[in-house]
């Protein structure tokens, strides 16, 4: 199976860079799996929404342009679905086993995914009601495609 974590914008601090990579590491025996990047737009802090929205339109035209048709695509949104550890390692499972070879979860920018990544998504994830960094996200969502690979494989690391 390929995973893909594709985010809107780089990041910048080693330390979480650092993390990614040791997930990457970790999770190299059981997948292959990537981080792809797109470039983010800078938002003003006197954004307007239409401005906002426009930098959602252009962010999430160029992560379009990385999904490929036969992705089976999960938008990381707060509106999401809400699921645990172990459930949502079982759902990960039977995509496996129902034929999805590559999964990509996408992190938009700092304002969030526009509608069109939203639509074409296959599902809507949520891990929290918070709003996280989306720099700290992607570790977060590292880890935890690591812990679900840990629990199919009945692996300890999880409890």
């Amino acid at each position: 199976m390929k995973i893909t974590i594709l985010c809107a914008g780089k990041i910048k601090e080693k330390f979480y860079r650092d993390a990614c990579a040791e997930y990457a590491r970790r999770l190299s025996r059981f997948c292959t799996f990537e981080v792809a990047e797109v470039a983010d737009e800078n938002t003003p802090q006197t954004a307007s929404p239409a401005e906002e929205e426009a930098i959602r339109r252009t962010e999430g035209k160029r992560l379009l342009a990385r999904i490929r048709p036969d992705d089976y695509v999960v938008a990381l949104a707060i509106g999401g679905k809400n699921w645990d550890s172990e459930c949502y390692s079982r759902h990960l499972s039977d995509l496996m086993l129902h034929g999805k070879s590559s999964v990509t979860f996408v992190i938009g920018g700092s304002l969030g995914l526009s509608g069109a990544v939203l639509a074409r998504a296959d599902e809507q994830l949520s891990f929290s009601s918070f709003t996280f960094p989306h720099q700290l996200m992607r570790v977060i969502l590292a880890e935890q495609i690591y812990r679900w690979f840990k629990i199919m494989h009945h692996e300890p690391y999880h409890k």
